[in-house]
């Protein structure tokens, strides 16, 4: 053996045990910072939250999994799933599958939320009968939207089409809200027929029938503007930008009507129209739709105001991740705009969708320039959301 390959065997010896110690001490760390994701103490539970998202996956994900299997601290079990829906695996596969059946309401939420973004045709059947017995109102909504996924497969089309005309209201919004999401044309009829009634659920459905770009649905939507209640008018204004109609008097009068009610005391339910039609817009790909509702936020004079635009903001975050670093990119007011997305996630505290936001997040950090745009971006929002 020449003295070369016995210095190289020697350091790759060396590499090794060096990585199985780091590895070691990770582990430790890790093992430490599950006992913290129940804390009391919210800077204890943000930075174990820090600790696992920072990881190497083949560390963190056998840890992960075995807290949510074994852990006796119900909350510690939710938390370990949802930190572990951030690191794509045949392990995390493997777990979310076996929980949809969980005693524990938050973990079975989880495990439905990310069937949603990861669809399985073969859990098709097994979503079914969880949605016939389903008992806990906190979980549906989740359940739903994981059917509504699958919403070409007609098993799943059998058992969401019936409920937009009957039960709950809120879980008949949740219905038509994903419907409209994931492409359920074949709802638009029912969807229509709520839209033209005068109630809680005709925002949700009007919004629906703009997402699922009938054209034939021009015509009801323009009856509406002249006979429905004025906080609804901006969701048909801007419905109807979707399906191409006035796009231009849509962004004039979307972002006039957002600075009144932003300004004018006495029309909260209008401003809350305002600020959803124009999250609409945004996430439709309207251009500059998004930076009016940051600038609204930002100018905001009462904290009411300010509530109910950054509520919006949040759902726009929520739902494209890549929109908001895209748009931040070119904002000189940086620091101020990170702040709105902050107060959101304060406000709409969900967890799962907030892991897959940080996911995306983090992997645009890594992925840019060290000296970009984008790099700069993802940076100010991983320091002030602490994650």
């Amino acid at each position: 053996m020449t003295r070369g390959i016995a210095l190289a065997i020697a350091f790759v010896a060396a590499w090794s045990a060096a990585g199985r110690a780091q590895q070691a001490v990770d582990a430790a760390a890790l093992r430490t910072a599950v006992t913290h994701l129940s804390d009391f103490d919210h800077d204890a539970r943000v930075e174990a939250g820090r600790v696992f998202r920072r990881a190497p996956a083949e560390v963190a994900v056998p840890i992960l999994a075995d807290a949510v299997r074994a852990n006796g601290d119900e909350y510690v079990r939710y938390r370990a799933l949802t930190l572990l829906s951030g690191f794509p695996s045949p392990t995390t596969t493997e777990v979310m599958s076996s929980l949809r059946g969980d005693k524990n309401d938050r973990v079975r939420m989880v495990a439905y939320a990310w069937l949603e973004h990861n669809p399985d045709p073969a859990a098709l059947p097994a979503l079914i009968a969880a949605f016939n017995k389903e008992p806990s109102e906190f979980v549906r909504p989740a359940l739903t939207r994981a059917l509504a996924a699958q919403v070409k497969d007609p098993r799943a089309r059998d058992v969401l089409a019936p409920l937009v005309l009957k039960g709950a209201d809120y879980f008949r919004g949740g219905v038509i809200e994903a419907l409209g999401e994931y492409g359920g044309r074949f709802a638009i009829a029912d969807i229509a027929t709520v839209a033209e009634l005068d109630g809680p659920l005709q925002d949700d459905a009007i919004t629906a029938l703009g997402r699922l770009g009938d054209s034939a649905q021009i015509g009801l939507l323009a009856k509406l503007q002249r006979t429905a209640p004025q906080r609804v008018q901006p969701t048909l204004s801007a419905a109807l930008c979707m399906l191409g109609q006035a796009c231009a008097e849509s962004a004039k009068y979307l972002k006039e009507t957002l600075a009144f009610a932003s300004s004018t005391s006495g029309y909260q339910p209008l401003l809350r129209g305002a600020a959803h039609a124009q999250g609409m817009l945004a996430l439709s790909g309207a251009k500059g739709a998004l930076d009016v509702l940051l600038d609204a936020g930002l100018a905001a004079k009462t904290d009411a105001v300010r509530d109910t635009i950054v509520l919006a903001l949040g759902v726009v975050a929520l739902k494209q991740p890549d929109l908001i670093l895209t748009v931040l990119e070119g904002r000189r007011d940086l620091a101020a705009t990170v702040e709105l997305f902050a107060d959101a996630f304060d406000t709409l505290a969900e967890d799962y969708e907030e892991e897959r936001f940080y996911v995306v997040v983090r992997r645009a950090f890594w992925a840019a320039p060290a000296d970009s745009a984008r790099r700069r971006v993802a940076e100010a929002l991983i320091s002030k959301l602490e994650f």
